[in-house]
């Protein structure tokens, strides 16, 4: 009997090495899995590399991450914000490397990963700072910039619902990165508000097929727990 499901999320983190590449969903806090974030901050492994859409905000989720000290390498599309303050100061101590990708290309990059490219070209940063040292080409008389595909050793996202094979389905914006990161991880592990029995969830609304999802947590999200602990 296939069931993807782990008791807690500290079990679901439990082989993140050191030195590991992650993807980690969510544009800003939609979509991030925090207590996936919180069970490898209990971890504490070292030298990671993060692919993410940014940096981390406040003190919390990916932020706390890199305040741990855990992350050597971040690469995103958009680092600073007002209160991207725990990148900031790493940034300005040289405690941890950026690699700078325009957020078209964040994309691209990762989907190429997915889905067995090699390289891809993309028009994107040509002529510009972001292109130094890289191979360009013309097409059709438009110049473009060789990017390779990006791909992880683990994969944290966070889904709304999820079924015991891992098929999931997401909460409005909180799709985001998760469905094109969960393809280009060798083991993507989904946090999911809601369980349901096979069978019940819609084939035509799920998103991510459970066959790129080797783990689940579930983790009701925080209305719920809220009213729970209140009743």
């Amino acid at each position: 009997m296939i069931d993807k499901q782990l008791r807690h999320a500290d079990e679901a983190v439990a082989d993140i090495h050191d030195g590991a590449v992650l993807m980690i969903g969510g544009f800003g806090p939609a979509g991030q899995p925090e207590d996936l974030l919180e069970a490898l901050i209990r971890r504490r492994p070292v030298g990671l590399t993060i692919v993410s859409n940014n940096a981390g905000n406040g003190d919390y989720g990916l932020a706390a991450l890199l305040k741990a000290g855990c992350v050597k390498k971040i690469i995103c599309s958009f680092p600073r914000q007002s209160d991207s303050w725990v990148f900031d100061e790493l940034y300005r101590r040289h405690d941890i490397e950026l690699e700078l990708v325009p957020q078209g290309n964040l994309v691209a990059r990762i989907q190429a990963g997915g889905s067995g490219l090699g390289a891809i070209y993309t028009p994107t940063g040509y002529g510009t700072v972001l292109a130094e040292g890289k191979e360009t080409r013309e097409f059709d008389g438009k110049n473009y910039v060789l990017e390779m595909p990006l791909k992880a050793d683990f994969a944290l996202i966070k889904a709304q619902q999820a079924d015991r094979w891992g098929n999931l389905v997401y909460q409005k914006t909180s799709r985001n990165f998760g469905p094109i990161m969960a393809t280009a991880s060798r083991c993507t592990i989904a946090q999911v508000s809601e369980i349901s029995p096979l069978g019940d969830m819609d084939p035509e609304a799920i998103v991510t097929p459970g066959i790129y999802v080797k783990r689940l947590v579930h983790i009701p999200n925080q209305i719920t727990r809220l009213s729970s602990q209140g009743a």
